[in-house]
């Protein structure tokens, strides 16, 4: 079989399963009842409300396996493509014969194809995408197992799936488009699965307007890129050198930032956190996310022709890591604390950008999905074993009840902490090697950003696995559909770094050679944040809340967030939103209300007029002719009785008296 030819099947296995479900999955698949039955509640686990959906009528049971499926054919379909070789396939042209003139002046015509590129960089990510979309997927099967709306929950998950798929094959930036609208689409319905929770529906809007504004940056770049070249497609773009070249990449940049969730436009990611657990293993850690670091990655020639713009890269991903990692030191929710760090992971991948490194990024995208979305799952598990249970304030000693969900949770976070040895350690070495070749003040802060890291992360681990037991439910391990992913997924987090060499060979990169104190350094910092975290919360407990307390200021700092939401609420929402709403609205009233009231009298008085000039004119008129014409033909009426011997007697006495009047004129 050759995958080269068939390339265009890796995306429509899922396509097939989203629409299978979405249009026929209510019909087919499930019990009349079952669509809203436990919408209410935020998650499935919660035994006390929600009543069990496992029908024995339908084939309920079949829609997970079957999605599931469909994303295993990608993967399987992926892995045959990917040791192919390379190609580019184009399978119809979609967009064409449009004129466009480019800003030299030479004629240009819009032209899209629908085509996949098969590259080294893109066959990392739909390797990703669907293996690891492929064990989401399994574990969902008995995390969700209890919720309403199944079908529709696998449904876009396939949707998502395909439009990943579509945003990383694209060949060209328009098609990279549909899938990047695409992806927005599916989370927005994945964050809010659970519509009947304002939380969830807030959360998905405010996720869809804020991704809107990096949407339109990318739309505004189309333009820039098509006036600049002149096409494009990705392979038959030069890149060269031009005036409006940053101009083109600074709305790149913009557009990265929306997706991957860097200042300012990170604030939705958290409130994300509402959607599923498995939603923020495969949307918010894995793939979706990582989509504005695979643009920067693909258009990597462009960037590299514009410093400046790749220095603001670098400055945006480094504070966004500082940031979000010292908000996740201060935060209860277990999913709160991962959502934060995989801000703080993605803005390691900006400075990685930034300075060049782009395979090293590329390299910490892959890494990172592998301990993140195991991590997530495993924070479902936890919660999926406390029914719902998300504060880490009231868990504790759950490693001798789940031994499953705490070792392979234990290895992930080892992993995220930049432990010697384990994937997130050479990833990320990779990165503050790169950027103490670029920038000392870089590297230091990569440096604050992973010992921030380990600490939060023992934090989390020891906060809900050591100790004592501070909850109040029963407490047993998650079914083997539930870990079996987790295991999987833990051989990735111990494994994918020792790949650094060859992954970089893969992409067509050179490494940048290790300084003698950039290894120390990244291990010291990783050992000394767990050894933190464990003397705050384990060797000495109740020490963190008197240094919380003596550093009061800065705790109410970090737990409001640094403020941006505040001052988006106060800058967006009151100043824009209400404010501009309110004067908007004085305007409709006095301007547009007052010239539609104003034209509704004038309407209103000239209909008057002329209801008068009709009564008393037109009708006038006719009536007093109609008048005139009656009393005339009143004597007519008179003789016109209507009785035929009336008219015999007439003719008969006529007739008589023409007689008489013959008579007498001849006498």
């Amino acid at each position: 079989m050759n995958f080269l030819e068939t390339l265009w099947l890796i995306p429509v296995f899922p396509l097939f399963g989203a629409a299978l479900m979405l249009l026929l999955g209510r019909y087919e698949f499930l019990d009349p009842q079952e669509e809203c039955a436990t919408l209410e509640n935020r998650h499935h686990h919660d035994r006390g409300h929600d009543q069990d959906l496992r029908s024995p009528g339908g084939l309920r049971w079949a829609i997970g396996p079957l999605c599931s499926g469909f994303v295993l054919l990608s993967f399987l379909w992926s892995l045959g493509a990917v040791f192919s070789g390379r190609t580019e396939q184009i399978l119809f042209t979609w967009v064409a014969g449009l004129p466009f003139p480019t800003f030299d002046g030479r004629p240009a015509v819009l032209a899209a194809d629908w085509g996949y590129l098969l590259d080294p960089l893109s066959a990392v990510m739909i390797l990703m995408v669907t293996g690891i979309g492929f064990l989401i997927h399994v574990y969902s099967i008995a995390y969700m197992e209890h919720d309403g709306g199944l079908y529709r929950y696998f449904g876009c998950l396939n949707l998502f799936v395909f439009f990943m798929l579509i945003l990383v094959m694209a060949n060209n930036y328009l098609l990279l488009f549909i899938g990047w609208e695409g992806v927005g689409l599916a989370s927005y319905l994945l964050i809010g699965f659970y519509f009947k929770r304002k939380p969830a529906s807030d959360a998905a809007m405010k996720a869809f307007l804020m991704n809107r504004l990096g949407d339109a940056g990318y739309l505004m770049a189309l333009f820039f890129l098509l006036g600049i070249f002149g096409t494009l497609r990705f392979t038959s773009i030069e890149a060269s050198a031009h005036p409006l070249l940053p101009w083109a990449t600074l709305l790149l940049l913009l557009a990265a930032t929306g997706k991957s969730a860097q200042i300012p436009l990170f604030t939705w990611l958290p409130d994300a956190m509402e959607g599923p657990t498995p939603v923020s293993a495969l949307i918010h850690a894995a793939t979706m996310v990582t989509a504005g670091v695979y643009l920067i990655v693909r258009a990597a020639p462009l960037f590299s022709l514009t410093p400046e713009v790749a220095s603001l890269t670098a400055t945006i991903g480094a504070l966004t890591a500082i940031i979000a990692a010292s908000i996740a030191i201060v935060q209860h929710d277990i999913k709160k604390v991962l959502a934060y760090s995989t801000i703080s992971q993605l803005g390691l991948m900006f400075i990685a950008l930034g300075v060049g490194a782009y395979w090293a990024a590329l390299f910490h995208v892959v890494t990172h999905a592998f301990f993140k979305a195991q991590l997530f799952l495993c924070a479902g598990s936890v919660i999926h074993a406390l029914d719902g249970e998300q504060d880490i304030r009231f868990m504790g000693g759950l490693r001798r009840q789940m031994p499953h969900t705490f070792r392979t949770m234990f290895i992930a976070t080892l992993a995220l902490a930049g432990w010697p040895g384990l994937a997130g350690f050479f990833s990320k070495d990779a990165i503050l090697a790169s950027a103490w070749v670029a920038s000392p003040a870089l590297f230091g802060a990569g440096l604050i950003t992973a010992l921030l890291t380990a600490f939060y992360m023992g934090r989390l681990l020891f906060l809900t696995f050591f100790g004592p037991y501070r909850g109040h439910v029963e407490i047993e391990e998650s079914p083997k559909r539930m870990t079996i992913p987790l295991w999987f997924l833990s051989v990735g987090s111990i494994g994918a770094g020792w790949f650094a060499s060859p992954f970089a060979s893969w992409l067509g990169a050179t490494p940048v050679a290790h300084s003698w104190g950039v290894m120390p350094a990244s291990a010291a910092v990783a050992v000394g944040g767990l050894a933190l975290a464990y003397h705050f919360y384990l060797n000495r407990p109740g020490l963190a809340d008197r240094v919380e307390s003596a550093a009061a200021p800065v705790a109410k700092l970090l737990r409001a967030r640094w403020y941006f939401d505040d001052l988006y609420e106060w800058a967006i929402v009151r100043g824009v939103a209400r404010g501009g709403g309110s004067t908007l609205a004085s305007l409709d009233q006095t301007i547009i209300d007052g010239g539609v009231n104003g034209l509704g009298w004038l309407t209103r008085r000239t209909g008057a007029i002329s209801r008068w000039a009709d009564t008393w004119i037109v009708d006038g008129t006719v009536n007093f002719t109609a008048l005139t014409v009656k009393l005339a033909s009143f004597p007519v009426r008179f003789l016109q009785t209507g009785f035929a011997q009336s008219y015999a007697l007439v003719i008969v006495m006529s007739l008589a008296a023409l007689a008489g009047w013959y008579m007498l004129r001849s006498a």
